[in-house]
């Protein structure tokens, strides 16, 4: 292996270690307490060399986002691909986004709430981004309904279910009736 290698090697291993650590200490404590100056005391380097990594917060986020969004779509490929019929797949959808709200919140709100610098919806929306959206589509786009575009039926359907995972985590909707309204969405919207 070459120096150069080496020392790309070294430097993925730096912004994977400055992600997960951004990502953690925003778990535990809130996105208030990711800075510059704690990431580079927990990692154990200097200011500067996070600097070298990330411009600054709002880039950290964008990369918390993107690692988010790829757990995002391997949990709701996963609980799908377990599902038998289309409405059980639609429903298993639904639970995995939900769950994934509910137990990755600061993660969450890199993806849909803080702004990471990423572009949503557009020509250059990172692969990441487009993937998970791809892998509500998947699902989805087989229940939509004849005569409805699959891509507008999936962000209807994804933008209730934001709305749940958001108004449940901010105490506007009991949790106890989650799965009556994942029941409600699935009956009402999928075309099943």
């Amino acid at each position: 292996m070459s120096v150069q290698e080496r020392k790309a090697r070294e430097r993925a291993e730096r912004e994977r270690l400055i992600v997960a650590t951004a990502r953690e200490l925003a778990e535990q404590q809130g996105w208030d307490a990711v800075t510059t100056r704690r990431l580079a005391e927990r990692i154990e380097y200097s200011q500067p060399v996070l600097y070298s990594h990330f411009r600054g917060k709002r880039e950290i986020i964008g990369a918390v986002a993107l690692e988010g969004a790829t757990d995002l779509a391997v949990a709701v490929r996963t609980a799908a691909s377990a599902a038998d019929s289309p409405r059980e797949r639609v429903a298993a959808l639904a639970r995995a986004y939900l769950d994934f709200a509910a137990h990755n919140p600061a993660v969450y709100d890199a993806l849909f709430q803080l702004d990471g610098g990423l572009a949503y919806a557009q020509e250059d929306t990172p692969k990441p981004l487009k993937d998970a959206f791809a892998a509500l589509l998947e699902s989805l786009g087989e229940v939509a309904g004849d005569g409805i575009e699959p891509g507008l039926f999936t962000e209807t359907f994804w933008a209730s279910l934001h709305g749940i995972a958001t108004l449940t985590r901010a105490r506007r909707l009991p949790p106890e009736y989650t799965e009556q309204r994942v029941e409600l969405l699935v009956d009402r919207l999928a075309m099943l």
